[in-house]
């Protein structure tokens, strides 16, 4: 391999040791440390949602401006989707993990000592932003030092690192919370977000690809020393990049031309529609049970359920997606969801609730995680991060929207079955759209 000096052979290069070669623990390491920050977002993510009542009860604020809290860590993560993890695509994928991963961790940490509303507002702002911009990230590196039979599964259980770290989070606070407060929820968090920055320091590699298309100061030193840890030769220099390949730049617009418009809107519009449905279950499913006259413990456990068949469908799509086209598999999740979802109103099927609900966290959010792998599929290395982030960010407009109608509709008092039908229509309409992408 040494003396390679031109584009197609440094890409043949990456191809022979990523698709091709052997999986080797490097590989593997990038992916756990994907799968541990996603988990400790979900976590970090939700942490104010198991702590709210004992924040509202200790500092005195009221549930309507908790609710501010709740949407300003929304409104970050969508910002940081957009307009943060697009930057990755000019200084890397490691350096932008690593400065998001100390700014959640430390905005975490220092939230255990917040006294008034301004000041979970600004922190929990910055802890959205870090998740948002971090997110597209993780899935970019994940996709790049995967070979391209197991890319999908690679992805896909990397983001189920997200839901399964909501669900262990319950287990977590559950006990902290009455033995040392509602802070030490956040000082756990925080302290096991910062302790990743040295595991991604150390242990994580920059991508093969970002360092072949844009090749920042030091890249040939820096790609040798990855080719090194994957046990391959080094190469006496990289390729002059072609401008016609690579000129691109990291930003929507590139997004929009006319040869990537048409799978760009489709996929904003699959996020869109899927955030909807999403975020309204994970926001309302305990208060629509209680509202159904079962227990607050039944609603927690609702929730858990929930998030739990979360896992397991998000692992089962990745395994299927090496065998059955990725965006058809996606399709049918979605739809057959929302299908799951007509069925538990019309059978009246709170007696089987909590069965109802894995079976529905199975398939949604199953399905919703392959959007993560498709989009990193769609676009280019240069436009990976950007392309995944704005689609995520736009995305997020339905989190806003899912939950604010689901309020509208909780309090004038319509039933969960009810509830269940109307936010049907928008998985079934995801699920549609999914078909249309085309990508295996």
């Amino acid at each position: 391999m040494a003396g390679a000096t031109t584009e197609t052979e440094d890409i043949n290069i990456i191809r022979e040791v990523i698709d091709h070669g052997p999986v080797v623990p490097t590989q593997i390491l990038v992916v756990v440390i994907a799968l541990l920050l996603n988990m400790l977002d979900g976590f970090d993510v939700t942490a104010m949602a198991f702590t709210a009542h004992s924040i509202g009860e200790q500092l005195g604020i009221s549930p309507d401006q908790l609710g501010i809290v709740f949407s300003v860590a929304l409104a970050g993560m969508m910002i940081g989707a957009m307009f943060i993890a697009p930057i990755s695509d000019v200084i890397g994928r490691r350096n932008m993990i690593l400065i998001c991963v100390t700014a959640i961790g430390t905005s975490m940490y220092v939230t255990g000592y917040a006294v008034s509303l301004w000041q979970l507002v600004v922190l929990r702002l910055i802890t959205g932003l870090g998740v948002g911009g971090m997110l597209a990230s993780l899935a970019a590196i994940t996709a790049e030092y995967t070979p391209e039979k197991y890319r999908s599964l690679a992805v896909v259980s990397v983001t189920a690192g997200y839901p399964l770290g909501a669900m262990l989070g319950g287990f977590i606070a559950a006990p902290l919370i009455p033995a040392f407060g509602w802070e030490s929820v956040f000082f756990a968090g925080g302290a096991a977000t910062l302790a990743m920055v040295i595991a991604v320091y150390f242990l994580m590699p920059e991508s093969l690809q970002y360092l072949a298309t844009k090749q920042p100061a030091n890249a040939l030193h820096n790609f040798n020393a990855v080719l090194k840890r994957l046990g391959r030769t080094p190469i006496a220099a990289l390729p002059a990049i072609d401008p016609r390949k690579h000129g691109d730049k990291a930003n929507v617009l590139s997004l929009l031309t006319e040869a990537r418009r048409g799978k760009t809107i489709n996929l904003w519009l699959t996020f869109f529609f899927c955030f909807i449905c999403l975020y309204f279950l994970m926001s309302w499913i305990p208060k629509l049970v209680v509202n159904a006259g079962l227990s607050e413990t039944q609603g927690v456990y609702a929730a858990v359920a929930f998030n739990g068949g979360a896992v397991v469908g998000i692992v089962c799509l990745g395994y299927m997606a090496t065998r059955i086209g990725l965006s058809a598999l996606i399709g049918t999740f979605l739809s057959t969801s929302a299908l799951g979802m007509i069925i538990f109103a019309f059978a009246d099927g709170v007696d089987n609730l909590i069965l109802y609900l894995l079976v529905i966290g199975f398939l949604l959010q199953g399905g919703f995680t392959g959007l993560y792998a498709v989009a990193a599929k769609i676009y280019p290395t240069e436009l990976r991060s950007t392309g995944v982030g704005w689609a995520i960010g736009l995305g997020r407009f339905g989190a806003v929207v899912g939950p604010y109608i689901g309020g509208i509709m909780i309090a004038s008092d319509v039933s969960m079955e009810i509830n269940f039908v109307v936010f049907a229509v928008p998985l079934f309409i995801a699920g549609c759209l999914a078909y249309r992408l085309r990508v295996r």
